[in-house]
């Protein structure tokens, strides 16, 4: 359809996937949080940073598989990824390194995340049983 009210956007990148732009912005979120941690906690600042890059990165590479198979296998680790953080953050909370603010606003962005993922997940399947 090529009427204007017509709001589909055709996916021709990761890049143009809304999971992947609100995973990019739990990055940047995150990014800005742990900068603030003190230095000795080194360690989980860099685990949180390096799952909130895997979020992203699998999403971007289950994005570029040709099969929907092997597509939904990198969303699930993205997936997992999520959880992962989801847990560093009440780790961080737990050991007051982060607000409350920082709490409900990296809690609402990950439940969002999550959310989306979900739905490419069940999206993705679809296609494989089209495919059976």
């Amino acid at each position: 359809m090529n009427n204007i009210n017509d709001k589909r956007i055709k996916i021709r990148e990761f890049t143009d996937l809304n999971v992947w732009k609100e995973g990019h912005k739990l990055v940047i979120m995150i990014y800005k949080i742990t900068d603030k941690f003190p230095r000795k906690e080194f360690s989980l600042m860099d685990q949180m940073k390096r799952a909130a890059v895997s979020i992203t990165s699998n999403i971007a590479e289950g994005f570029g598989r040709q099969g929907f198979r092997e597509k939904i296998q990198f969303y699930y680790l993205a997936q997992g990824s999520l959880t992962e953080l989801k847990n560093q953050t009440l780790i961080a909370k737990d050991v007051n390194l982060i607000t409350n603010n920082d709490v409900v606003s990296l809690n609402n962005q990950l439940s969002l995340v999550h959310k989306l993922l979900q739905g490419l997940i069940t999206k993705s399947k679809t296609f494989i049983n089209l495919k059976s």
